[in-house]
Parts: C-alpha cells; sequence; structure tokens
C-alpha cells in the first residue's frame, strides 16, 4: 500500500481547537492574529489554513467546543420542572462564577465574540449566543408565555453585563452580588 503523500500532520486538531481556545479566551478573537495560532498550535500557515479554512473557520471550532464543555450548562440548570425563577436565578449566579473563575480568561466567549472586526466569526458567535437565548426563552415560555420575551431580554441583558464586567476586570463577589440582584428581580416579577 503506498504511504500517503506530504507529511503527516504533527499536530491533533482537537488538541489545536483546545489551544486556540485558550487564546481566544484570553485576548478575545481580533487580538489573536493567525501567526499567534500557528505559533501556538506548532504548525506553519499552509497547515493552518487546511486544517481550519481560516481563523473564522477555527473560531467557529472553537464555539463549537465551548458549548460542548466551558459554556453555561443550560439543559442541567433549566430542566424541565425546576421552579422558572429559581432557574433563572441560579443560571444568572452560575454565569457570575464561571465568568470570573479564571481573570486571564473572563467573560463568555460567544457573547464577547459578537463585537469582534470580523463578520464570519461574528456570526458564528452570534448563531452560538442565539442558541443558548432560544433555550432560555423555550424553558421560560412552557411556563410562562405571555413574559418569555421582557424575561428573556432580561436574562440575556444580565449575562451580556456579567461577560464584559467580568472581561474588564470586576471580580467574582461583585459579579455575584449583581447576579443576586438580578435573581432577586427575577423572583419578584414572577408569579409564585
Amino acid at each position: 500500500m503506498p504511504r500517503p503523500r506530504g507529511r503527516p500532520r504533527r499536530f491533533d486538531p482537537e488538541a489545536a481547537v483546545a489551544s486556540a481556545q485558550a487564546l481566544f479566551q484570553a485576548r478575545g478573537y481580533d487580538a489573536v492574529g493567525v501567526a499567534d495560532l500557528t505559533a501556538a498550535l506548532g504548525i506553519n500557515p499552509p497547515s493552518f489554513y487546511a486544517a481550519f479554512g481560516s481563523k473564522a473557520g477555527l473560531y467557529a471550532r472553537v464555539l463549537e467546543r465551548y458549548g460542548r464543555a466551558g459554556a453555561l450548562p443550560l439543559a442541567e440548570i433549566l430542566s424541565p420542572g425546576r421552579p422558572v425563577a429559581e432557574a433563572l436565578a441560579d443560571l444568572i449566579e452560575e454565569a457570575a462564577r464561571r465568568y470570573a473563575a479564571d481573570p486571564a480568561a473572563a467573560g463568555c466567549l460567544a457573547l464577547e465574540g459578537q463585537r469582534c472586526g470580523d463578520p464570519a466569526a461574528r456570526d458564528a458567535a452570534r448563531a452560538t449566543a442565539e442558541a443558548g437565548t432560544c433555550a432560555i426563552r423555550d424553558f421560560i415560555a412552557a411556563r410562562h408565555p405571555d413574559r418569555a420575551d421582557a424575561l428573556t431580554d432580561y436574562v440575556s441583558t444580565l449575562l451580556s453585563g456579567l461577560s464584559a464586567m467580568a472581561r474588564a476586570g470586576v471580580e467574582q463577589p461583585r459579579l455575584l452580588a449583581a447576579a443576586r440582584l438580578g435573581g432577586a428581580a427575577i423572583r419578584a416579577a414572577l408569579p409564585a
């Protein structure tokens, strides 16, 4: 059997995606260049483009990975049968914990990615964030259909604000205090 042509890949694509995720979370999409990525992954630019197509293509893979492991565990927190106000308050507090857990990689990768300058990467981040927003809306609408849009907008606003504050260096205790105020507002807005 003939040997495949060219050099064998010297990197594991999944490990490369994990390394790229760390860079994007630490510095933001716009601050990470292809040269930074190829250096971190130990590959040359042609190999990078062959493996991922583009920086935005790699970012889309990073967002997929982030959704599987790293993003808020929506299915767990928004499980059917939980009281809506309790689940939403827990979601906001968990966001505050996660967004500030690592000061070197603060905030939400998808929410922060929506602010980047690359339209393809921004669209990928927006799609990831929108999937989360839809899950939140569906959870609320199952029991409070008349309040679903307003509460979803409120929770989304809180999550975006917590992410931005964490990215700006606000420490976890302050984020948790803000999250708890948000949870109290949600409890007050929903009937028992």
